[in-house]
């Protein structure tokens, strides 16, 4: 078979039986209203940017988490990139305008907070947001292909994940911190982050409705201009993250220039306990403490003159050194009371940080978590959350899950209605009645209820054996179709 043949064959499945399945007008519609510059849009957007400014301040991953799960900005966005495509500019101008509101309002809302409050310290959350790479565009690149499609196919339940991965609001509050305390490199620095997560969301949704057959109504020399102008955008966008790229490089090498420089003077035995550097200080800042069974008084100044003279930049060295006993296990063993120390404290922490987490999207207090270190178990009693469904409960237990690998995590949910459609194909359950089927096992595990299953007989007992297979108490009740599931023993 020739290589044009199989060429023609792909375009004309991927014209009829990819892109023939996806209902255009449906998705323009839905895009279309979530890009309106609405009350509720303003309302998340001030929620979020509230939510991620304190979370920066008080350099809490599990706060800043909850602001990008509120954050409305996502929408706006995506509707440029399918604005661009099908050539609204009436659209366009729309979506363009809510993007902007929502991110003055983020910026001034997040600059007030600060400015009025008596932490202004740079914590690691907000450090972690100023010094924007190659890899980040690479970020908003998979997470924007993954969103577009989502929204293209109807599997919007990958937005939220999506809205973690891009990191929208947390850039924006940093903006508004460097705003806030005039701090030029906090601000330019998050500000870069936040276009460069913008510009390629868009374009992304931009190629991805093209890819999908969203046609634009531009003749085709402007089309060309159109993609031409992408292009420049995107290569314009890469030019100064491979800078900041080059500068993180520069970074790795000069901390471990800065290790053996450090491990140079001193005898065999000599331990590194802590290393800190801060490239931001000039002259650059290098922190240290050793355990060494021979302490070397001029060690401090010689390493100072060692390391200015290999990266080419002044250095100030604070040495702590730590007299251990000659052994040579001595060094060892103490720095393995000091990891163990630090190791109870980051459990002790960890286990914090995840009862933080589950409180957030339980919606309720901290004292409401069961947090069991010893077992690894955590539980909490979720509240009814406005429009959640047991799907959805399901999904944020799982995403906490997968964060706590070593945890058996439970949020058990309220009782909420089942799946009314679990579909069957010829041979079982679709990947849709499977995952229903999922959502029924786990239901029922958590809130401790029999099932009910009403349908057609044939498709009832099938799907009642696969769940009495995992543990779920199931009974049948004959019924039209399609099937469908509910409590039993209420």
């Amino acid at each position: 078979m020739s290589i044009s043949r199989v060429l023609f064959s792909f375009r004309r499945w991927w014209r009829e039986d990819v892109v023939g399945t996806v209902d255009q007008a449906r998705v323009i519609e839905k895009r279309r209203a979530e890009c309106a510059l609405s009350e509720r849009y303003l309302f998340m957007t001030a929620m979020s940017a509230g939510i991620a400014v304190l979370g920066l301040l008080l350099s809490s991953p599990a706060v800043v988490i909850g602001a990008m799960l509120l954050s409305p900005l996502m929408d706006p966005i995506m509707g440029l990139g399918f604005a661009l495509a099908i050539g609204d500019y009436a659209w366009l101008k729309k979506s363009a305008r809510s993007l902007a509101y929502g991110t003055l309002m983020a910026i001034g809302l997040t600059a007030l907070l600060v400015y009025m409050s008596p932490i202004q310290t740079i914590t690691p959350e907000i450090a972690a947001r100023t010094q924007p790479n190659l890899f980040d565009l690479f970020v908003a690149l998979f997470s924007a292909l993954a969103g577009a499609y989502a929204m293209i196919r109807g599997r919007e339940g990958t937005i939220v994940g999506v809205a973690i991965a891009t990191a929208l609001m947390p850039p924006l509050a940093t903006v508004g911190f460097g705003l806030a305390t005039w701090n030029w490199t906090v601000f330019s620095g998050a500000l870069l982050l936040y276009v460069t997560n913008l510009i390629t969301i868009a374009l992304t949704a931009l190629a991805m409705a093209r890819l999908y057959g969203f046609k634009t109504a531009l003749s085709s020399r402007n089309t060309i201009f159109q993609n031409l102008a992408v292009a420049a955008v995107f290569v314009a966008l890469a030019i100064p993250l491979a800078l900041s790229l080059q500068q993180i490089a520069f970074q790795t090498n000069a901390q471990r220039v800065i290790r053996a420089e450090i491990e140079e003077p001193f005898v065999a035995g000599t331990e590194i306990s802590r290393f800190d550097v801060d490239f931001r200080a000039e002259p650059i800042v290098v922190v240290a403490s050793v355990y060494t069974p021979e302490p070397e008084t001029e060690a401090e100044a010689e390493i100072e003159r060692a390391l200015a003279r290999r990266l080419g930049r002044p250095i100030e060295l604070s040495l702590t050194q730590l007299q251990v006993g000659t052994a040579a296990s001595a060094a060892q063993a103490a720095q393995l009371s000091a990891a163990r120390a630090s190791e109870e404290a980051a459990e002790l922490q960890r286990a914090e940080n995840l009862a933080t987490r589950l409180a957030l999207v339980a919606g309720v207090s901290e004292e409401d978590v069961t947090v069991d270190r010893t077992r690894r178990r955590a539980t909490v009693r979720a509240e009814v959350l406005d429009g959640a469904t047991l799907a959805a409960y399901r999904a944020l237990e799982m995403r906490i899950a997968d964060t706590e690998p070593d945890w058996f995590i439970e949020l058990l949910p309220p009782i909420g209605e089942l799946p009314d459609n679990i579909p069957f194909g010829e041979d079982g359950p679709t990947p849709a009645g499977a995952q229903a089927l999922a959502v029924i096992e786990w239901s029922a595990e958590r809130i401790n209820l029999p099932i009910v299953l009403v349908g057609p007989q044939e498709q009832a007992s099938q799907a009642a054996e696969l769940l009495a297979q995992r543990g779920v108490s199931v009974t049948v009740r004959p019924g039209a179709a399609p099937l469908r599931a509910d409590w039993g023993g209420q």
